[in-house]
């Protein structure tokens, strides 16, 4: 059976779904988007995504589509109808269709909603956790409001494509003061020289990431040392360990940055043990 896809109000093959093309999220870029990890067919860590998804719509002043318990109903039954039990569920809420003009239409819009759901091999991703990932590094060029989560994704595209082809899993951004701001999808990490966890603080211009969010409450229930403190690529190449997190690496080492070895080059013991604390927190707050 091929992938279902949501759009305005019906439920239809993802081949044949479409939205207007004069859509202000195609046009202009003019909407945000939210993801969940999908675990046992239920969204994971659902509180912090659905209250970052209207946080994220308040600040681009588009209207929540519809009541958060309805929305959440539509999320899940996407997830019945494409019968996935292990994957990633995809929302993208834009302000509307209007005709094309920089400014918000005069007379209101009705927003675009679009849900879409695919399955991940959890087998996969495991082996790919225990064997670690590369990172490139990239110079941070993107706009002022990275804490927003728009469908403005075109540096982070690039970066990806470069850290593809540099044959690596994830790009990091680099600001002006050589310091990581976060990866090109995901939070960056390290533990540092002295078994101190660090990352970026928020009141950069970094995501607010959920997965990111949730980890620091797991960091704190085990006592683990925490500084929300940026690095830059040379700290992460003499820590002991570093690693990326998001809704669809969860917790994911990361053992080289631009081809030298992070460490001895190995994973670690505190990412992997992370991980597997990160995943059953987000199982518990699955809805």
């Amino acid at each position: 059976m091929g992938r279902i896809a949501y759009v305005n109000g019906a439920f239809a093959p993802q081949a044949e779904a479409a939205v207007h093309i004069e859509d202000r999220g195609y046009q202009l870029a003019d909407a945000i988007y939210e993801v969940w990890a999908v675990f046992d067919g239920r969204l994971s860590d659902a509180e912090g995504h659905f209250a970052r998804l209207e946080r994220s719509l308040g600040e681009l002043r588009i209207d929540m589509p519809m009541s958060r318990k309805a929305l959440q109903l539509l999320l899940k039954e996407a997830v019945r109808r494409n019968r996935v039990h292990d994957g990633l569920c995809y929302l993208q809420v834009s302000r509307g269709v209007a005709p094309r003009d920089h400014a918000f239409p005069t007379n209101g819009a009705t927003p675009s909603v679009v849900i879409t759901v695919k399955a991940v091999d959890r087998a996969a991703a495991e082996a790919k956790a225990a064997k670690g990932v590369g990172v490139i590094t990239q110079p941070e060029n993107r706009w002022g409001r990275c804490d927003i989560k728009t469908v403005g994704l075109l540096p982070n595209a690039l970066a990806k494509q470069a850290a593809r082809e540099a044959g690596a899993y994830e790009a990091w951004f680099v600001d002006d003061l050589g310091l990581v701001t976060e990866g090109a999808s995901s939070n960056a990490w390290i533990v540092d020289r002295d078994g101190v966890l660090r990352t970026r603080d928020t009141n950069a211009n970094i995501l607010r990431g959920i997965t990111r969010h949730t980890l620091l409450e797991v960091m704190a229930g085990e006592g683990m040392r925490v500084e929300q403190r940026a690095f830059t690529p040379k700290e992460a190449l003499e820590a002991r360990e570093a690693f990326v997190t998001g809704a669809g690496s969860m917790v994911l080492p990361v053992v080289s940055v631009d081809g030298r070895p992070v460490g001895d080059g190995t994973v670690g013991p505190v990412a992997m043990k992370l991980r597997r604390l990160y995943i059953e927190r987000a199982k518990a707050l699955s809805v």
